[in-house]
């Protein structure tokens, strides 16, 4: 007896399965829709969504001071405070002051934010599909209120750092390191959040690009932060350092979205800062030593050692395999990581920070393993906890819990990603 064909249902099911997890030839045309989809909802956002003013306002008052002649950092302020942010962050808005008349033309001003959120957006799209990412994962990528509300309705400068942070993970992803260096110290020129990353910043660029051509990027970023500073630097370079790169802010507790449910004593207390602080450093350490660095096929300690005498780790043999190890996905995870392990410690996050983590959230569920329903969950209850306002302490327990568990799940769930495909003795011996 001939078997039966399977059912209309059945077949209607497995098409759809099969372009959700990237099988099918329709798969390609869900990128390009989700992006256009998504376009028309930034611009029925500005239309119908009251604009609400939190930072612009003192953005262009700062702006107005520095065009009127001024360079002390120190004495540079708008209604919500002094400025805080490095040159880079000055440069961008004086650029919208002009296109804004002087930051009086708003929708312009959403407009420009929003064609900023698009070309994030279509960066993040590209990287995930130059890590192989299935179809299924990219939804999550443009269903944020939070995200939308960020970029289109209260343009933050966080913005502009998420942007450029994309676009020196997609350059890196080509193997393009100066210039993905380049975008990475211009995004940290706008906000000093991007310091968050630099660890993994480091070993992609160790482990890619090679020991000395990674000692000279590193000079070219220190240079850029000197350059796109030199005014400010010039009139007070302590004043301009100790603002743009205050590391010792004090926080409030009204605004924290993640650590309200420890009570105001706690949060402001200096214990816990250094707490959050300790913990960072262990954890960092333990993904440096235990996940970043396994391609390099060497303990740790035999690679700081000749670092710090300002030799190479590597012979041209070793450097070749490892090269070929930081694969984009390796890349994506890494830095991801180092964001989500930079966020779970952070002394205080503010609503704003939802720029940094939104597109990162998906990409580091899907690398864990999860199955795709609990991957939607853990989103979906991170979506909503950061759309509580203000935070409760169920909501910033939750912000907490998600990030712990996004890193915990990347810890387990990852692994294979750093560990060494390639024995550098085997490719030597294959030539031979």
């Amino acid at each position: 007896m001939a078997n039966n064909p399977p059912s209309l249902p059945l077949r209607s099911a497995q098409l759809a399965l099969d372009i959700l997890n990237g099988r099918h030839s329709l798969s390609r045309a869900i990128p390009p829709l989700l992006f256009l989809t998504d376009a028309l909802l930034c611009a029925m956002i500005i239309w119908k969504v009251p604009y609400t003013e939190i930072d612009w306002k003192a953005y262009m008052q700062q702006i107005s001071q520095f065009l009127s002649g001024e360079r002390d950092y120190t004495r540079i302020r708008g209604d919500t405070g002094p400025l805080v942010y490095p040159a880079v962050h000055v440069w961008i808005y004086m650029g919208l002051y002009h296109l804004t008349d002087q930051g009086k033309n708003i929708p312009l001003a959403q407009q420009l934010f929003a064609l900023a959120y698009l070309a994030a957006l279509a960066l993040a799209l590209a990287c995930y599909a130059r890590a192989r990412v299935p179809p299924y994962v990219l939804p999550m990528l443009v269903l944020s209120k939070r995200l939308h509300s960020v970029f289109v309705l209260r343009c933050f400068n966080d913005c502009f750092a998420a942007l450029l942070l994309w676009l020196a993970l997609w350059l890196w992803l080509r193997r393009n390191w100066a210039a993905g260096a380049l975008a990475y110290t211009l995004g940290l020129g706008v906000k000093m959040s991007l310091l968050l990353v630099l660890p993994a910043v480091g070993v992609v660029l160790l482990l890619g690009a090679g020991f000395r051509t990674s000692v000279r990027l590193a000079a070219v970023m220190g240079l850029v932060q000197v350059l796109v500073a030199v005014p400010f630097l010039a009139h007070n370079p302590w004043g301009y350092l100790g603002r743009a790169f205050e590391l010792s802010r004090q926080f409030l507790f009204k605004w924290t979205v993640n650590w309200r449910f420890v009570g105001e004593d706690v949060f402001l207390s200096r214990g816990f800062a250094l707490a959050l602080l300790g913990l960072h450093v262990v954890v960092l350490a333990g993904f440096v030593a235990g996940r970043w660095l396994k391609p390099a096929r060497k303990p740790l300690t035999q690679i700081v050692a000749p670092s710090l005498s300002g030799k190479s780790p590597f012979t041209q043999q070793e450097q070749r395999a490892i090269s070929r190890d930081v694969t984009p996905r390796f890349i994506m995870t890494t830095v991801l990581s180092a964001n989500a392990i930079g966020l779970l410690f952070a002394r205080s996050l503010h609503y704003q920070f939802y720029a940094y983590l939104a597109w990162s959230t998906p990409f580091l569920l899907w690398r864990s393993g999860l199955h795709p329903v609990l991957q939607y969950a853990l989103w979906a209850v991170q979506e909503w906890a950061w759309n509580v306002y203000p935070s409760t302490r169920l909501s910033s327990g939750v912000v907490v819990g998600v990030l712990a568990a996004t890193v915990a799940l990347v810890w387990t769930g990852a692994r294979d990603e750093w560990e060494p495909r390639r024995d550098a003795s085997k490719d030597e011996a294959a030539k031979r």
